[in-house]
Parts: structure tokens; sequence; C-alpha cells
């Protein structure tokens, strides 16, 4: 009983490890307190590029399409066994991320992300 609980707690816990940050995030924060030149220079071009409250913001902006392939085999209905068919269609997912910078005084002193493909 005790090792049941054990393994129980155990597998809690490993719910609550943090994960550390992601690679972009790395390199983002790099870049924080760099000029703005280095931003164009390692992300490329800005997508959009905004000003607002005396501060510049660059937006950079990043999408794919991933496809997930459909399968078909058996369909069991309820109590009845057998191969009746079925066809389950692929799924196409678009994943995005835009990471914006913050420039003040030419430098870029922060930056956010947004997006279901930032980590």
């Amino acid at each position: 009983m005790r090792a049941i609980l054990t393994g129980i707690c155990v597998l809690m816990l490993a719910g609550c490890v943090a994960v550390g940050p992601s690679e972009r995030e790395v390199v983002l924060s790099g870049l924080v307190g760099q000029p703005e030149g280095e931003a164009v220079r390692q992300l490329g071009v800005p997508t959009r590029s905004f000003e607002t409250g005396g501060k510049r913001y660059l937006a950079f902006t990043e999408s794919r399409l991933d496809s997930y392939p459909g399968f078909s085999g058996p369909v069991y209905y309820g109590r009845y066994r057998g191969f009746f068919g079925g066809y389950y269609g692929s799924e196409i997912v678009q994943r995005t991320c835009e990471t914006t910078l913050e420039i003040a005084d030419g430098k870029i002193a922060s930056f956010t992300l947004r997006g279901n493909s930032c980590g």
C-alpha cells in the first residue's frame, strides 16, 4: 500500500516540475540591451512596426501548417464486432508565433511572445 501511495505522489509531483525557457526565449533574452539593428540582423526584416506611447515596437511573425495524416481501419459499433470500415481524415493545424520587441532609446528593452508555436 505504501508503494502505491509513493508512486501516486511521485506522479503528482512530476506535473509540478517547472520547464525552463525555450530556445527562442534564450535567444531573445540575449538581444535585450542590444541595438535595434542586431534584432534585424538575427531575426530578419520585421513583419510590421509601430509606435505608441513614445516607444517603438517591432513584430516578427512566423507561421507554418502542420499536417497529421488520416488513417483507416476497423470500426466496432457497440456489441457488433466486425470490420465496418472507416476513414479518419487528416488534420491540418496552423502554427503561429509573433515575437514583439520593445525598442527604447534605440535598444531592445523587452520582448513578448504570442501564439501556439512559440515554445
